[in-house]
């Protein structure tokens, strides 16, 4: 999650809120399947969404937090897992739902974790790993405060994808690509892999020695 004052295009401020209005989502759906009650689903929301921006800014330093700086991202997931609660029994095909709204904070949290680094004077490793962090804590949290375990820790693709779009915008970067599409390349890109490798069934291997 990025902040407003470090990104004073309105357009990467936008797409801040999408991810964190996509992670409300994913936790709140998660929350009332699990049969949470209303301040639980708000609970696993907040952590969904702000947990990850949360360690990364920790982590650079950064303070305060962007999410004490700016009340916005507090009462937008609030608003979000509330209204959803109210209209949960809409969402027939929970898993179909989560995965599809991970999806889009997982793409969206990546550009803008990605980004920070680098705003950071950070190395492109660093960077990488930021970007990975911003979008998989708040959903490894949501998972273990649900008795779930961690999708990320399973063989999905999906810290892969977020490291394929880093890699892609550093690639394009080089080659004079402008930063503003750039960073919707790398969007697309992490959206795109994540949602094909949920379409066709694609796993990472397992890494097993013969005995």
């Amino acid at each position: 999650m990025g902040n407003a004052l470090i990104f004073p295009d309105i357009l990467l401020y936008l797409l801040d809120m999408v991810g964190v209005i996509a992670c409300a989502i994913a936790g709140t759906l998660l929350a009332q399947h699990k049969g949470l009650d209303i301040s639980g689903c708000v609970l696993v929301s907040m952590v969904n969404a702000i947990g990850g921006g949360t360690l990364r800014d920790m982590a650079l330093d950064r303070h305060p937090l962007f999410w004490m700086t700016d009340l916005n991202y507090v009462i937008v997931i609030t608003a979000t897992s509330l209204i959803l609660q109210m209209f949960f029994h809409l969402y027939h095909k929970i898993d179909n739902a989560l995965k599809l709204f991970d999806a889009i904070g997982l793409a969206a949290f990546s550009v803008i974790g990605f980004k920070i680094a680098l705003t950071q004077d950070m190395a492109p490793l660093i960077a990488i790993m930021m970007g990975v962090w911003t979008a998989i804590i708040g959903g490894l949290l949501r998972d273990i405060i649900c008795n779930e375990i961690p999708l990320v820790l399973q063989r999905e693709i999906y810290i892969t994808a977020s490291i394929a779009g880093s890699v892609t915008y550093l690639l394009l970067q080089r080659l004079g690509i402008d930063s503003g599409i750039n960073e919707f390349i790398m969007l697309f890109v992490i959206f795109a892999i994540r949602m094909l490798a949920l379409k066709f069934d694609w796993h990472l291997p397992s890494i097993r020695l013969v005995a």
